[in-house]
Order: structure tokens, then C-alpha cells, then sequence
């Protein structure tokens, strides 16, 4: 999970993190999660999500996820597989929202994908992510009832 999830981040194209998890830090993140799910298949992990609360409070049913697919296993849609399998998480740990904060405009198959799962767009938030090279690109709240 951790190599996946560093492998994202070291892209820069998609998470908002920029340090990369140690054995440690990485035990600690995914262990913090509400739930971590993962895509196997005779036990090599080839994707991943993170499902939280997205605020606390008033707020607290409100969840977030963060996916992440390993570069040899893109275009078997495993991605598709973690955001299914994540809506019916969240949805039994009492969630009534997932939302998406930073989807950046320009991960079309990633958008493609949530539009295709019913997810709604919420706006653009112009020059909301920075990427890896520095410049700045939208973003695209997304949310899905459960």
C-alpha cells in the first residue's frame, strides 16, 4: 500500500500530499483511516483507497476518499472496482455523503469515472492544485449521496 501511495505522491499529478510514508508513517497513516481498502489478486496489491470524514461535527457524515492505482495495473479497471466498493463502505460505516475536495480538472479518467458512478460536480476552483512542475491547474469538487 505504501509503494502505491508514494507512487501517486511522487507523480504529482493527484494527491495534495508531497512527503512520501516511511514504513512507520505509513502504518500510522493507513491505520488512522476509517477504513482502508485495498484491490488484490494472490496477494499483490494493485490499488487502494482511503475513506475518512471529510469535516467533524455537523459535518462528521460527510466522507472523503483518496484512490490510488499501481502504474502497472492501470487500465483494468481496478479504480473502478475501489471508488464501488468505497461508496458501499461508506455507506455502512453511516456516512451519508462521499465528497471529492481537489479533484484536479485535467484527471479525465478519473472524472469520467465519477461522472459515469453519478457522482455531481460541484464547480471549478480555479488554480486550486499545484502540481509537480509548479504551475497551477483547476480542481473540481465532486460529492455522491449514499
Amino acid at each position: 500500500m505504501i509503494r502505491i501511495w508514494n507512487e501517486v505522491v511522487v507523480d504529482g499529478i493527484a494527491f495534495p500530499q508531497e512527503e512520501i510514508l516511511t514504513e512507520e508513517s505509513g502504518e500510522a497513516f493507513f491505520a488512522a483511516q476509517s477504513y482502508s481498502g485495498v484491490a488484490e489478486e494472490d496477494g499483490v496489491v494493485y490499488g487502494l483507497y482511503i475513506l475518512h470524514p471529510n469535516n467533524v461535527g455537523r459535518c462528521g457524515h460527510i466522507c472523503n476518499a483518496s484512490y490510488a492505482v499501481s502504474s502497472e495495473a492501470r487500465g483494468r479497471h481496478i479504480g473502478e472496482q475501489l471508488v464501488k466498493d468505497c461508496l458501499q463502505k461508506g455507506k455502512e460505516l453511516g456516512f451519508r455523503v462521499l465528497q471529492f475536495n481537489a479533484v484536479v480538472e485535467s484527471n479525465l479518467h478519473a472524472r469520467h469515472l465519477y461522472e459515469r458512478l453519478g457522482f455531481v460536480q460541484l464547480g471549478t476552483i480555479p488554480g486550486g492544485f499545484r502540481m509537480k512542475d509548479g504551475h497551477y491547474e483547476n480542481i473540481c469538487p465532486y460529492y455522491h449521496e449514499l
